[in-house]
This record gives structure tokens, C-alpha cells and sequence, in this order.
């Protein structure tokens, strides 16, 4: 089920962007783990997202000019993911959302 915010308010904004819990997980990978992704490295990394809905989030991300992809295989085609320039934007966002949840929640 898709969440959309219909507030006219910046955070509302950014929620409507990035604010599916998959989303803000498949930017970690990007941060965490480079600024390239492959769809089969995103789907190892992040236990229980099915193949269809990681390719929806990355659809979105697409969509909303955070990821750019890029074939580099054409038999079969595969796709790897970049982050563009707004997407590493989110870089000190992500980190403080990290560093936040290490000080404040427990394992």
C-alpha cells in the first residue's frame, strides 16, 4: 500500500520521496556499500523485499532522479543502479538517521 502525504510542507515533501522503509534501506546500501549497485547485491542485502518490490522502489528512485541505471549486461540484460548527485545529497541525512538510531535504540 502506497503512502502519499497531501501536505503542502517540505518534510511531507521528502516523505513522499523517500519515506517507504525499503527505500530509506536501499539508499543505506548505496552509502554503505558503494555508490553502484547491482539488482542481485541489493536483493542479498536486504532479507525479505521480493524481487518485484525492489524493482518498484527502484523505479521510483528513477522516477524521482535519485538513481540513474545502466545496462551492463545484454545476455541476459542486467542493470546496475548510480546514485546521481541528489541521490548522494541524502548522504549526511542517512548518517544522521544512523547515527541517531545507534545512540537511541537498542539491538
Amino acid at each position: 500500500m502506497e503512502r502519499s502525504y497531501q501536505l503542502d510542507c517540505p518534510v511531507a515533501r521528502t516523505l513522499n520521496l523517500i519515506g517507504e522503509r525499503w527505500t530509506l534501506l536501499i539508499l543505506r546500501d548505496f552509502f554503505i556499500k558503494g555508490e553502484v549497485q547491482r539488482f542481485g547485491d541489493l536483493e542479498a542485502s536486504l532479507s525479505g523485499i521480493t524481487p518485484a518490490l525492489l524493482s518498484a522502489r527502484l523505479k521510483d528512485l528513477e522516477n524521482n532522479n535519485l538513481i540513474v541505471r545502466r545496462l551492463y549486461s545484454e545476455h541476459p540484460p542486467r542493470m546496475e543502479y548510480r546514485l546521481t548527485s541528489l541521490g548522494k545529497s541524502l548522504g549526511p541525512i542517512l548518517k544522521t538517521v544512523r547515527e541517531w538510531g545507534l545512540k537511541h535504540t537498542r539491538r
